[in-house]
């Protein structure tokens, strides 16, 4: 069983430093961007959607009270 685990880790490291493609410095940095502008406008949409549906409860209980 423990000469499975030793070929196992062997195969894994194999896999990770020999047929595994890293992306470059650019692509990597520029995926970092698209995900970072991509999470601020959710962000942003988010927090307006919550602007909005407060103000309308409020002006809701402002009615009803």
């Amino acid at each position: 069983m423990f000469k499975r685990f030793v070929n196992y880790c062997k195969d894994c490291y194999d896999e990770l430093a020999h047929k595994t493609t890293w992306p470059t410095y650019k692509e990597l940095s520029h995926t970092a961007m698209v995900v970072l502008s991509a999470s601020l406008i959710i962000a942003l949409v988010v927090f307006l959607m919550d602007v909005v549906f407060k103000n309308c409860m409020q002006l809701i209980y402002q009615l009803f009270s």
